[in-house]
C-alpha cells in the first residue's frame, strides 16, 4: 500500500532526475537499484523505499542537504512542505571558477570604468550581451584586469562564474578547442560526463540553453582569434562575456558588437603606485631616482614590474637603487627577446627573478619549459624533477612566491606563456642533453604508468599491454577505482594529447604508442573521437618507424574504431584490412581475430550482413583456435546477431544464449548487455514480444552502469519498437524519446530516424 508521502514522492524523483540531466536507466546504474525499482518508484502510489534505497538516489542525484532532507520526510510519509525543488541551482553547485584575484592589484582606472559600462542602469543585470575584447601585448596585464573586475563585480552574477584560458598563444602551440572549452563549462554547470554530446554543434546547444535565463559571467582568456571564441559566447541576455586576446579581434567587434578594450602599458604614475602597494609607500619615496629607474627598466610592462617587486619585497635590506642596478647591468643577457619594441624585453627580468632562486627550484622552472602541457599537477612536477612529492612542494611553493608559476586551482600550477618560453629556453641552454632526455622520459613514464592503471579501471576487460617498469624518479599516481580513474583522464586529457604528439616528435616512439594506446576506452565512452583519431595517428607512425609489425596492426585497429564512430567506414575497412595482412604475417591468431571481428561490424553497418556474418565467423574460429575465451564468448553473440539481422531467428538465440552464459562465467558485463540487447531483438522477430522486452531492460541496466550511451540508445530504439508491436503506444514513444535525447545530445544524425518514429 501506498504511504502518505507516495502520492509527492513520485513527482520529486521525477523532477530531481529530469534536473540532473538523467534517464531511468542511467538513474538505475548509477544507483544499483534497477530500472524496474526506479519506475515503481516514479509511479503513484510506490511503496516506501527502504533507507539505503534513499541513500542511493540522494547520492546519484546529487542533492543538496535540504533536498536530502526532503527526500527522507517524503519517503518516510512524514507531513511538511513536499513540493517541488527550487529551480535555482543550490548554492554549493553554482560554478565559481575564476581564479584568485590579483593581490594588491592597482590603476587602470580607465578600463574599469568602461567595463562596468557592461552592466545595466540598474547595476544588476547587464541589458545584452556585450562582449569586451580586452587586447594588448603580452604580459601588460589582460588577464589580471579582467579578473580582478570578474571578482569586483561576481555578486552580480547568482549563476555562476565560468573561466577558461583559451592558451592562444601557448608555446606549445596547441591553444583550447572550443570543444574542450565548453565540455569545461558543461560540466561546471552540472552536466554528468556521459550527457555531454559527442557533436561540437550540440554541445554549444547545450552550453547556450544552460545558459538562457539564467546571470552568468564568462571569462574567455588569453583568445588566439575571434573563431575560437564565437562557440562559447552566451546566446541570450542575462550573460556577459569578457575576452582577453593579444590580438584585437576585430571580428567579434564587427560581426557579435564586441566593445573593444585596448590596454596599454602603465603609465608611470601607475607604475609608482604598483610597486608602492607592492613595496610600501615609504620605501618607493625614498628612492624617487631609483624607482624610476625601475619602471623604465621594465617598459612599463605590470608582468614584469611585478615579478621585480616580488622579489625585491622578500629582501628588505636590498636598496631599491641596487635593484636598478642589477637589472641595468643583466640587461642584454637575454639578447633572444631583445626587440626593438621594449615591452617585449622580459628576459632581463626574468633572469634576475631566476637568479634568486635555490638551485632545486631554479632546475624545476628549468624543467616545466620540457612539460608538454599548459599546466601540471604536483605528481607530474615530482616525477619532471626526480624528486619525491613532499620535496617538490616547497620548491613549486617558492616559484610560486617568486610569481614565476600560478597555483590556479589546488595541487595544479602553471604559468604566462612568455615565462614558459623562458624556461624552455633555459632548459635548451643550461641542461645537458641527457639531462633533459631524463627528465622527459620520465614525465612521459609519469602519463604512460597512471594511464595504465586509469585504463585497467576503466575497462577491465581489455587485455593490457608490457610496459617498462618506470624509470627512477618516476611518481606515479595511485588510483583506485573507476571514479577516480575516469576523473584523472578529464584532467589530464589535453596533456596527454600532447603527450603523445611529444613522445612520438622526440623519438620516445614506444612510449607514443603506449601512451596512445591507454587512451582508446576513454576517448571512445567519452566521445572523444578526433582525439582518438589523432593520437592513433601518432601511434601508427611511431609503430611504422620502429617497424614493429603487431603493433602497427593495434594502431591499425585503433584508427579503424576511430573511423567507425565517425561513420567513415572505407577508411575504417582500409585500416582493417592493413591490421590483417600484417597480423597473418605474424602469426597472430588473436590480431587475426580481432580484425575479422571489427570487419563484421562494419559491414554490418552498413547493412551487408552475409558480409558481416562470414567475418564474424572467421573470428570465432580463431578465438576457439588461440583457446581466448573472452573473444569467444563475444563472437559467439556477433554471429547470433548477424543470424538476427539475416532473419534467421532461432539460431540467432542459440548462439547468443550460448554467448550470455559464457560472458557471465567470465564476468564481462559489457559482453552480457550485448547479448541480452541481441535476445530482445531475436524474440521481437519472433513475436515474443514480453521476453524482449524483458531482455531490453535487462540490457539496459548494464549498459547504464557502465556509461555506455550508444548502446544504450540503439537498445532504447530497439525497446520502442517491441513496445509498438506489442500494442503499446505511449510506452514505445517514451523509449524512443528517450534514444533521441541520447543521439541528440551526443549531436548524433541518428536522432532524425528515431524522430521519424514518434
Amino acid at each position: 500500500m501506498a504511504d502518505n508521502g507516495g502520492s509527492a514522492l513520485p513527482d520529486l524523483l521525477r523532477t530531481w532526475r529530469e534536473r540532473a540531466l538523467l534517464t531511468q536507466e542511467q538513474l538505475a546504474g548509477r544507483t544499483g537499484l534497477g530500472v524496474r525499482t526506479i519506475r515503481r518508484l516514479e509511479s503513484t502510489g510506490s511503496r516506501r523505499p527502504r533507507s539505503g534505497s534513499v541513500r542511493l538516489l540522494a547520492d546519484a542525484l546529487e542533492l543538496t542537504a535540504t533536498e536530502r532532507a526532503t527526500l527522507v520526510a517524503v519517503a518516510r510519509g512524514e507531513p511538511g512542505r513536499h513540493g517541488e525543488p527550487e529551480r535555482r541551482v543550490a548554492a554549493k553547485d553554482v560554478p565559481r571558477q575564476l581564479p584568485m584575484d590579483v593581490p594588491g592589484f592597482t590603476g587602470r582606472a580607465e578600463p574599469l570604468r568602461e567595463l562596468d559600462g557592461l552592466l545595466a542602469g540598474d547595476g544588476t543585470a547587464p541589458a545584452t550581451v556585450v562582449i569586451s575584447a580586452i587586447a594588448g601585448t603580452a604580459g601588460v596585464g589582460k588577464t589580471s584586469l579582467a579578473l580582478h573586475w570578474a571578482h569586483r563585480v561576481a555578486d552580480r552574477f547568482p549563476d555562476g562564474l565560468l573561466y577558461v584560458n583559451l592558451r592562444g598563444f601557448d608555446p606549445s602551440g596547441a591553444p583550447t578547442s572550443p570543444a574542450e572549452a565548453i565540455r569545461g563549462f558543461l560540466t561546471a554547470l552540472q552536466v554528468a560526463p556521459d550527457r555531454i554530446p559527442v557533436g561540437m554543434d550540440a554541445q554549444a546547444a547545450l552550453y547556450r540553453s544552460l545558459l538562457a535565463g539564467r546571470r552568468v559571467l564568462v571569462v574567455l582568456d588569453n583568445a588566439r582569434d575571434a573563431e575560437q571564441v564565437r562557440p562559447l559566447l552566451p546566446g541570450t541576455p542575462g550573460c556577459v562575456a569578457v575576452v582577453t586576446s593579444r590580438n584585437q579581434l576585430t571580428g567579434l567587434v564587427a560581426t557579435e558588437g564586441a566593445r573593444p578594450l585596448p590596454l596599454a602599458l602603465l603609465s608611470t604614475v601607475e607604475a609608482r603606485e604598483l610597486l608602492a602597494r607592492r613595496l610600501g609607500d615609504e620605501r618607493v619615496a625614498a628612492e624617487p631616482a631609483a624607482v624610476d629607474g625601475i619602471i623604465a627598466e621594465c617598459a612599463g610592462l605590470p608582468l614584469a614590474l611585478a615579478i621585480v617587486a616580488g622579489r625585491t619585497a622578500g629582501r628588505p635590506g636590498l636598496s631599491l637603487a641596487e635593484v636598478a642596478c642589477e637589472l641595468r647591468e643583466t640587461r642584454g643577457r637575454l639578447d633572444a627577446f631583445d626587440t626593438e619594441d621594449r615591452a617585449t624585453d622580459l628576459r632581463t627580468v626574468f633572469s634576475w627573478s631566476g637568479d634568486r632562486l635555490s638551485p632545486a627550484a631554479a632546475r624545476l622552472f628549468r624543467l616545466l619549459g620540457l612539460h608538454p602541457g599548459a599546466d601540471i599537477g604536483e605528481p607530474a612536477a615530482a616525477s619532471l624533477a626526480g624528486v619525491p612529492r613532499l620535496r617538490v612542494r616547497p620548491m613549486l611553493a617558492e616559484l610560486t612566491r617568486a610569481n614565476l608559476l600560478t597555483e590556479h586551482t589546488p595541487g595544479r600550477y602553471g604559468f604566462h606563456d612568455l615565462l614558459r618560453a623562458h624556461a624552455t629556453e633555459l632548459a635548451r641552454t643550461t641542461e645537458t642533453d641527457d639531462d633533459r632526455r631524463a627528465a622527459m622520459h620520465r614525465v612521459l613514464d609519469h602519463y604512460l604508468h597512471t594511464g595504465h592503471l586509469a585504463a585497467r579501471l576503466v575497462n577491465p576487460q581489455r587485455e593490457p599491454i608490457a610496459i617498462d617498469p618506470p624509470r627512477p624518479g618516476t611518481e606515479p599516481e595511485e588510483l583506485v577505482d573507476h571514479e577516480e580513474a575516469l576523473a584523472w583522464f578529464i584532467t589530464e586529457h589535453r596533456i596527454l594529447v600532447a603527450a603523445v604528439d611529444q613522445a612520438a616528435g622526440s623519438g620516445f616512439d614506444i612510449l607514443a604508442w603506449q601512451l596512445a594506446w591507454t587512451l582508446v576506452t576513454y576517448f571512445d565512452r567519452q566521445g572523444h573521437w578526433h582525439d582518438w583519431t589523432s593520437t592513433q595517428e601518432s601511434a601508427l607512425a611511431a609503430a611504422r618507424r620502429l617497424a614493429d609489425g603487431p603493433m602497427q596492426a593495434q594502431a591499425h585497429r585503433g584508427l579503424a574504431g576511430a573511423h567507425v564512430r565517425l561513420g567513415r567506414y572505407d577508411l575504417a575497412q582500409l585500416h582493417l584490412e592493413h591490421a590483417l595482412e600484417l597480423a597473418g604475417e605474424s602469426g597472430d591468431l588473436v590480431g587475426q581475430a580481432r580484425n575479422h571481428q571489427a570487419l563484421a561490424e562494419v559491414h554490418g553497418r552498413q547493412a551487408r550482413h552475409p558480409e558481416s556474418l562470414r567475418h564474424a565467423e572467421e573470428a570465432l574460429e580463431l578465438y576457439r583456435a588461440a583457446g581466448h575465451k573472452g573473444g569467444e564468448a563475444m563472437c559467439l553473440g556477433n554471429v547470433g546477431w548477424c543470424h538476427a539481422q539475416l532473419g534467421d531467428y532461432r539460431r540467432a538465440l542459440e548462439y547468443c544464449q550460448e554467448a550470455l552464459v559464457l560472458e557471465q562465467a567470465l564476468g564481462d558485463r559489457h559482453g552480457e548487455a550485448s547479448s541480452w540487447d541481441s535476445l530482445g531483438y531475436a524474440y521481437h522477430h519472433s513475436g515474443e514480444h514480453r521476453r524482449a522486452i524483458d531482455c531490453y531492460e535487462r540490457a539496459l541496466e548494464v549498459f547504464g552502469e557502465l556509461g555506455d550511451r550508444w548502446n544504450e540508445a540503439g537498445t532504447l530504439t530497439n525497446l520502442g519498437d517491441t513496445w509498438h508491436a506489442a500494442g503499446h503506444p505511449d510506452e514505445a514513444r517514451t523509449a524512443w524519446q528517450q534514444a533521441a535525447a541520447i543521439l541528440d545530445d551526443m549531436g548524433h544524425p541518428d536522432a532524425d530516424r528515431i524522430r521519424a518514429k514518434l
